[in-house]
């Protein structure tokens, strides 16, 4: 049963492989990206005791394969409206297959747009795409955000970002483990890069300045299955959280992610 005045929220999937998160309102259930097959997402959004014919809307972040894989056989077999900005569209519809005209929908970076009884922030991010945003969802009071493919987070973003209830938060690597490891060097030197990805230590360092009163769960998202281990991601951002005394364990707590395996439903 729904809480009243509260929105749940379910990240189905989160790592290199594949990404794609659920929301539900009261009055709306979404997904923001779709980056597994069809397939998969449906047998994700079942072990939440979810269907995708429940879905009113995929809110998509940015055209890599790893985000959109399945959104175009989802929108398609439910006739479900895709909202993005023109660029990402513009990017992404060869990718997904034919689109009815009236299943696109342009939502402009740096827009709050009102869906049923929520506020979507979106705002832009660091990363080697067209033109890549994510999202802050605001109801009642109560906001979750996510913040995975990004470089780096800039002073704007972290002020739209700042004190949420709760946070899926990008720890994509570790550096020895991607210094040492066996990726090309121009593949290193991308996901290094402004436009890469926020290792470990940098994801923990933004969560340590965006951190408020009101934040209660951290999720750490889009860990690389090549470069990191989810022993390291929850430890590096365990121990630069308590290293400034911010109240690990008992203002809030830490929690870890899968690229197959949907967390629990949780309320904002």
């Amino acid at each position: 049963m729904m809480k009243q005045n509260a929105f749940q929220v379910s990240i189905l999937a989160s790592g290199s492989t594949g990404n794609s998160l659920y929301i539900e309102s009261e009055k709306k259930k979404i997904l923001i990206d779709a980056g597994l097959s069809g397939k998969k997402i449906t047998s994700l959004m079942q072990e939440v005791g979810k269907t995708p014919a429940e879905l009113d809307a995929i809110f998509v972040t940015h055209e890599h394969r790893d985000h959109i894989h399945g959104v175009g056989v989802l929108a398609r077999k439910y006739h479900l409206p895709i909202y993005a900005n023109e660029k990402t569209w513009e990017a992404m519809a060869p990718l997904i297959g034919n689109v009815p005209v009236e299943q696109k929908f342009i939502f402009d970076m740096g827009a709050t747009l009102t869906f049923g009884d929520l506020d979507i922030e979106s705002f832009g991010v660091s990363h080697d795409a067209a033109a890549p945003q994510f999202y802050k969802f605001n109801k009642d009071g109560k906001s979750f955000v996510m913040l995975t493919d990004t470089g780096y987070c800039s002073d704007h973003v972290r002020g739209v970002i700042r004190n949420a209830n709760a946070y899926l938060m990008e720890s994509n690597h570790d550096l020895q483990m991607l210094r040492m490891g066996g990726y090309p060097w121009p593949l290193k030197q991308r996901i290094l890069g402004d436009k890469g990805h926020l290792s470990n230590e940098d994801g923990a360092l933004v969560m340590n300045d965006i951190l408020g009163d009101a934040t209660k769960r951290i999720y750490l998202g889009h860990l690389s299955r090549e470069n990191n281990l989810k022993e390291l991601a929850h430890l590096t951002m365990e121990n630069t959280l308590k290293e400034y005394d911010r109240g690990v364990g008992e203002a809030f707590q830490i929690y870890d992610t899968d690229p197959d395996k949907a967390t629990h439903l949780f309320a904002i």
